[in-house]
């Protein structure tokens, strides 16, 4: 039986390198497939990895209809096996059912590739119903790193390196952007606890301390 599965993981832990090996290792085997993908940061119609590899790929609009769309394709005689939904978080709540019903009543495999939470650490609809819905979910084995070393387990935004904790849910960018003058959005990956404290590698030799840290004083006390 077909599977959707969600493959998910922090941004920089190699869920689009992974989903174009994916659509490698499966086509190599004569299985047909279809990549789909939605604000690339390659850009619209593009499937890109932070390795250099950047391939075409079907756009994700707020009108996509998945079940419309590989029954179009089969209609037209193109074999269907498989697909490759990457930056899943963005997909609405009900183009993820569509997936859902595409793997149970065409027998189609889903392989959907995301991100779980947005740079205020709250679930995306897409991923929250992918979480709800997929019959398997994977976190990535390739850890990303915050800057301190640890594992980084939450996405921060950020402005002149400087975190910032408002704005609109979607906004493209990259972990590339670490120039402080420059005026782009940015993101970094960061532990919880300097998501939490709102550390990151430009901020963190001169971040205050945190109200929350322990009086020390009263470590010594009883």
């Amino acid at each position: 039986m077909a599977e959707l599965v969600f493959f998910c993981g922090t941004m920089d832990c190699g869920k689009s390198t992974l989903a174009l090996q994916m659509h490698h290792n499966h086509s190599a085997r004569g299985r047909g497939g279809v990549l789909f993908t939605r604000n690339d940061r390659a850009g619209e119609h593009r499937l890109s990895s932070r390795l250099g590899l950047s391939v075409p790929a079907h756009e994700v609009t707020d009108t996509t209809d998945f079940w419309a769309e590989v029954v179009a394709r089969r209609s037209a005689g193109r074999p269907v096996d498989f697909l490759i939904c990457d930056e899943a978080q963005f997909y609405s709540e009900e183009q993820v059912e569509q997936l859902g019903r595409v793997a149970d009543d065409l027998d189609v495999d889903v392989f959907a590739f995301g991100i779980t939470t947005d740079f205020r650490a709250q679930l995306f609809a897409g991923s929250a119903r992918l979480l709800a819905l997929a019959d398997r979910v994977e976190t990535l084995q390739v850890q990303a790193l915050c800057w301190c070393g640890a594992r980084a387990t939450h996405n921060a935004r950020t402005l002149h390196g400087v975190m910032v904790v408002e704005g609109a849910q979607v906004v493209v960018g990259d972990v590339d952007v670490l120039d402080a003058d420059d005026d782009s959005v940015g993101y970094e990956v960061l532990c919880r606890r300097h998501h939490r404290l709102r550390m990151t590698a430009r901020t963190s030799g001169a971040a205050a301390i945190s109200p929350q840290t322990l009086d020390l004083d009263l470590l010594g006390e009883g």
